[in-house]
């Protein structure tokens, strides 16, 4: 199986994008403020916008479908027709990796993207005790930028490994088989017989 340049390129462009999403969710993370209630002694939080959390989910939409579209071209290297030869250990490692990474990474969008959009609800009183506004820490969404990079590299060296090695185990060699039987066959010389003429 060779490497198809139209699955590289999905793959690719779908983690890049993925990886844009995340650093601007990382750029628009939700901030709070204590703001006074005008119609009372009151403080409560006051947010800004929630682009972040959708920016996150983007990212996490987009590096699944990426995720799914190697493994499934290659069957999540279990399922498949099995490996031959030295690119086996370096094809596990990768896929390892890939997965590994891509888990990360999902982690860290989801988690970031629910946290981002928590908003604190309840007051505090004016004057008295500092409200603690619920924000999210500084850092997931650039930590799941720098996975998705991550995840790509192990995603397409695991592809790139697995197309360019020799799949098809016993299979292919049972093929083998048959068809050199068969060319045996078909070289094998004709023996004629010749009419003998009746005296």
């Amino acid at each position: 199986m060779a490497a198809s340049v139209t699955i590289l390129a999905i793959v690719i462009a779908l983690h890049l994008l993925a990886f844009v999403f995340a650093i601007g969710a990382e750029r628009r993370r939700s901030t709070a403020e204590v703001v006074p209630d005008q119609y009372d002694e009151r403080t409560f939080c006051k947010y800004g916008t929630d682009a972040s959390s959708l920016y996150g989910l983007a990212a996490f939409v987009l590096l699944l479908i990426s995720h799914l579209v190697v493994n499934g071209v290659t069957k999540c290297l279990c399922f498949g027709k099995g490996l031959v030869g030295g690119s086996t250990t370096c094809a596990i490692f990768f896929f390892i990796f890939s997965w590994v990474t891509f888990l990360a990474a999902e982690t860290c969008l989801v988690a970031g993207s629910i946290r981002n959009a928590y908003h604190t609800k309840y007051r505090g009183i004016f004057g008295g005790e500092h409200l603690s506004c619920a924000t999210l820490r500084k850092g997931v969404f650039a930590a799941a930028a720098a996975l998705t990079l991550m995840s790509m590299i192990g995603s397409v060296v695991y592809y790139w490994i697995h197309s360019k090695a020799d799949t098809g185990g016993w299979q292919r060699h049972q093929n083998e088989g048959i068809g050199m039987a068969a060319s045996d066959r078909t070289h094998q010389p004709h023996h004629q017989t010749g009419d003998v003429s009746k005296p």
